[in-house]
């Protein structure tokens, strides 16, 4: 019976932790160690973006694509989990619009990941362009990146 209250206890501390940093700023995301290259503005989260979308496109898409523009770039503010003793990898959920070499835009959903770099450094960036997933590998409609 004391494992199970600990249990929800504990349930109940970690929700509240996720609420509470839901509305986080980005200089308070910074005091927690994203920095000012983990923000979904970053040019350098933009130029990673683009670089493993040339790498997609050569070895899967075969569509001629490239992004051209990344822009109205916002943070999901609801989706921001941080480093917690129970969530140990904090993650920033980001969407914005693409303009591509065709002539389109789309929408593009990313989200940040500190320390899953190489080695466990620097950070991981996952992204999704709304319909070039042919294979779903972030979900149906790029679900697991919102």
């Amino acid at each position: 019976m004391l494992r199970k209250f600990a249990l929800h206890s504990i349930l109940a501390v970690a929700t509240f932790v996720s609420v509470a940093f839901s509305g986080i700023h980005v200089a308070q995301a910074n005091a927690l160690g994203f920095g000012k290259y983990g923000t979904c503005e970053s040019a350098h989260i933009h130029r990673e973006i683009t670089r493993r979308f040339r790498t997609l496109e050569f070895n899967v898409l075969h569509a001629g694509l490239k992004i051209e523009d990344i822009f109205e770039v916002r943070e999901n503010g609801f989706n921001y989990t941080p480093r917690t003793e129970v969530q140990l990898i904090a993650r920033r959920f980001c969407q914005g619009r693409v303009s591509m070499n065709d002539g389109k835009t789309r929408s593009i959903w990313f989200l940040i990941e500190r320390g899953q770099g190489f080695a466990g450094v620097g950070y991981n960036v996952e992204f999704c362009i709304a319909g070039l997933d042919p294979w779903h590998i972030y979900g149906a409609y790029c679900r697991s990146v919102r």
